[in-house]
């Protein structure tokens, strides 16, 4: 298992770890209900330094991104970033990422999933047909998302770029803790607000920034948190997981990410997703909420009340913040109406359903 910088202060502060995308992460400190709440209430911060940054330059950086993401990186200005996918040749979805527009048409960093870094660089390469300029900054690359409704406020005495009035998805890049050439997006994955911070692995950054986080929160609450509650954060919010919801078979159109799919360029996959947006598709990716005691788990089997076979659990949890089941799957799409009845195969029972709105309230 690799380490990230950060794999001894977890290990120091009792963390529960366990391997996930071959890093040594942390799963757990105090409990995932109780680091829920604290970033659902407050602030807390997740090491996610097992991530993947690219960086490609030049003048033919946009075009190359244009043509293998689904999303319009051409509105992107300096100081933007998007939620965008890399689309496969069959219509499925190579990864979600963040594409962050450094210098405009010529300077971008893509940020990748950590299961994927290698698979999403070579399909970006076999692509690059006119010599972009292309960087794995993922080794090198330190990233702690603070989230919460307080973390800008117990990080701005840090640093003197303005991080209470980022907006959604733009990013600065200055000083922070003493450290040079720190990127401050307002990104994340729980839907708490707050700030992703990604900085150079080099000499002591990843032990300045990282203490300097923790002395300025020490007293207002601010607690590490592992991947158990990141996971549940970003279920209520129906973010998808790649690998759960979202995958190699999956097209954005099913998953709800038709807001990321634009037509208005050419890209990877654009005939099919035209295709499917003109005549529909035959399953899509819904949240539901359990109405029968029980826990959806992946890979449980969708039913209708007769018994037959409508689809499958992608996600699923005991809501830290409502106090109940909830799952995301794809079903057939008659069966994808707010409140309509579905049930879980869970062992030998099926237990009623009901499709929610996501995200989940």
């Amino acid at each position: 298992m690799k380490n990230t910088p950060f794999t001894q202060k977890h290990i120091a502060l009792g963390a529960k770890m366990a391997e996930f995308a071959g890093y040594n992460m942390p799963i757990s400190y105090s409990g995932i209900n109780d680091e829920h709440a604290a970033v659902r209430k407050n602030a807390g911060v997740f090491d996610v330094s097992h991530m993947g940054e690219f960086i490609l330059k030049g003048e033919q950086a946009l075009d190359l991104i244009q043509r293998v993401t689904s999303n319009d990186a051409a509105k992107l200005k300096a100081g933007q970033a998007q939620y965008s996918c890399l689309p496969n040749g069959n219509g499925g979805i190579v990864d979600d990422l963040l594409v962050y527009c450094i210098e405009e048409n010529k300077v971008y960093m893509l940020v990748v999933n950590a299961s994927n870094i290698e698979k999403d660089w070579h399909w970006i390469s076999k692509h690059n047909t006119k010599n972009t300029e292309m960087h794995n900054i993922s080794d090198k690359t330190c990233l702690l998302a603070i989230q919460g409704p307080n973390a800008t406020k117990i990080l701005q005495p840090l640093t003197e770029m303005d991080l209470l009035n980022l907006k959604y998805y733009t990013f600065v890049k200055g000083k922070f803790a003493g450290v040079e050439n720190v990127l401050v997006s307002a990104t994340g994955y729980t839907g708490a607000g707050g700030v992703e911070i990604y900085f150079e692995d080099k000499e002591d950054n990843a032990d300045k920034i990282w203490n300097a986080i923790f002395e300025k929160g020490a007293t207002l609450g601010l607690k590490p948190i592992g991947l158990g509650a990141r996971d549940t954060l970003r279920l209520e919010m129906g973010f998808c997981l790649y690998g759960n919801d979202i995958d190699d078979t999956t097209s954005p159109l099913e998953a709800g990410l038709g807001w990321i799919t634009k037509f208005t360029k050419d890209f990877t996959s654009k005939e099919i997703f035209e295709a499917q947006k003109k005549e529909g598709v035959e399953r899509k990716l819904v949240g539901f909420e359990m109405i029968e005691k029980g826990i959806p788990r992946h890979g449980y089997e969708i039913k209708d009340q007769s018994g037959a076979a409508i689809g499958v659990v992608t996600s699923g949890t005991q809501s830290p913040s409502l106090g109940k089941a909830i799952g995301m799957g794809y079903v057939r799409t008659a069966f994808t109406g707010i409140g309509t009845d579905i049930y879980i195969k869970v062992r030998d029972k099926l237990l009623q359903a009901k499709v929610a709105k996501i995200p989940f309230s």
